[in-house]
């Protein structure tokens, strides 16, 4: 046994394999490795392989099968669900997939591009503005979060409203099976209904069932105009109405309508220095439509008119300029930045029917008074596809499974989800045990026996074991 707790011959082969630079052994340059963002899940690598190609990536997966050691696929690290880190255990190796970064292939006509799983998403992003078109997968940490990752979780973010969750752009994937056997299906295909759309199993199964290493995304034409607005409302009922109202006249020109209550304005004041454009209001809505037809301003302006003089907003101010529509997304962005500086929270990424949203912040809100006293809700998210984050700012008296619990219990009451966007990781695999339905949870332990008999793809997450 090496000094990692791994068989020697192991990493020899490994690093064989894996030519200079490909095998990180030294404990403190695994250590990065070994903690999630929000620092809840300490865990520690007993070596990191970093593959520079889907052969070497084969290659880890059937050395680490042989020797029985599991692996933790890992991309940008920039999960809040713990689902990417390895436990403390010692004996898991991360495999990185961050110098597989190519973007192989860019078609602006048939709008695709063909990017390998370490690519981060916005040069993904870029690589498509530089074709004049748009990948339109949106997210804070997009700076930093890579393509592997963000399939792996069926990552959302602020432009699901309009163009659907990762899941609804992936057209085609290679992945590396428990085995170490490749299946390669990048095909660019809009239409394909030969067989059993497998790709579907690996989005969203955090690296659970297989390694993503390659994919094909769609991408859709670049809107020529974009308006942003923001505004100030009484409570989430009037939030509701305009939405209505949005979607009645700007249709699907709407890419994002993000509900931001008044906590979330005093923390980005308090710890950013950002203020509300806005006179001080309980709740806020930002609105954001795109298209490459003229009029869209005028379209905007009417309906933010009807929003005023209904009364279902009190004030409101539109962009003018890229400058201010990214300063108003600066907003909306620094939130959880913010949160994280205000102290501990208990996070809920959580989605309800639309209609019901102002329900459940009602009864989430009273739950929280009465059971637990002192706790702050901080509301903010993606109203326009029913998903918030109500998080729960907390001191030291209070205990966070039991809030957590408690906000669930309450989402349960509205037939909602305990995860819209982040996955379940570490976080959230007791919750997802104990509220998911018992043929359901079987369904999913059988397909991952299937695919993973051996239990060694990141194991503990998503199910229990």
């Amino acid at each position: 046994m090496s000094a990692t707790g791994l068989p020697s011959d192991l990493l020899a082969r490994l690093e064989a394999q894996l030519g200079p630079g490909g095998l990180l052994t030294d404990e403190a340059d695994c250590a990065p490795y070994g903690i999630d963002w929000r620092r809840l899940f300490p865990g520690r690598a007993a070596a990191v392989a970093r593959p520079s190609n889907t052969g070497q990536v084969s290659s880890i997966v059937g050395l680490c099968r042989e020797a029985g050691i599991a692996l933790v696929p890992q991309g940008g690290h920039t999960g809040l669900a713990g689902g990417a880190t390895p436990d403390a255990s010692g004996r898991q190796i991360v495999l990185s997939l961050a110098r597989m970064n190519a973007v192989r292939a860019v078609d602006p006509v048939g709008l695709t591009m063909e990017v390998e799983a370490g690519c981060v998403v916005q040069a993904a992003q870029g690589a498509a503005e530089a074709a004049g078109r748009l990948f339109p997968v949106s997210y804070g940490a997009e700076g930093s979060a890579m393509v592997g990752g963000m399939i792996a979780t069926n990552a959302g973010g602020i432009n699901v409203l309009r163009y659907g969750m990762t899941r609804s752009l992936v057209l085609g994937l290679e992945v590396v099976l428990a085995d170490g056997s490749i299946v390669d299906g990048l095909r660019s295909l809009r239409k394909d209904n030969a067989g059993y759309d497998w790709k579907q199993l690996f989005i969203g199964s955090e690296g659970t069932l297989g390694i993503v290493t390659a994919a094909v995304l769609r991408l859709v034409p670049r809107p020529r105009y974009t308006e942003t607005a923001l505004l100030a409302v009484h409570d989430p009922e009037a939030a509701l109405r305009i939405l209505s109202a949005a979607q009645d006249g700007l249709g699907d020109t709407i890419q994002a309508f993000e509900l931001i209550s008044r906590c979330s304005f005093d923390l980005l004041e308090r710890h950013a220095g950002l203020s509300c454009p806005l006179p001080p209001s309980p709740w806020c809505v930002l609105l954001e439509a795109g298209s490459s037809l003229s009029g869209l301003r005028d379209a905007v302006e009417g309906t933010l008119g009807e929003a005023l003089e209904r009364g279902d907003a009190v004030d409101g101010v539109l962009a003018e300029s890229k400058a201010q529509a990214a300063g108003l997304w600066s907003l909306r962005e620094r939130i959880t930045e913010c949160e994280a500086h205000q102290g501990k929270s208990v996070k809920h990424d959580v989605s309800v029917p639309i209609p019901a949203i102002p329900a459940f912040l009602e009864a989430a809100d009273r739950a929280l008074a009465e059971d637990a006293p002192g706790t702050v809700a901080n509301v903010f998210g993606h109203m326009g596809d029913g998903n918030l984050h109500y998080n729960v700012l907390v001191g030291p008296e209070h205990d966070g499974a039991a809030i957590n619990r408690l906000v669930h219990d309450v989402v349960d009451r509205f037939a909602g989800s305990i995860s819209a966007e982040h996955g379940i990781g570490q976080y959230r695999v007791d919750e997802l045990a104990r509220r998911r339905r018992p043929e359901e949870m079987a369904l999913a332990s059988r397909l991952k026996r299937a695919l993973d008999p051996d239990g060694l793809l990141n194991p503990g997450k998503v199910l229990r074991g």
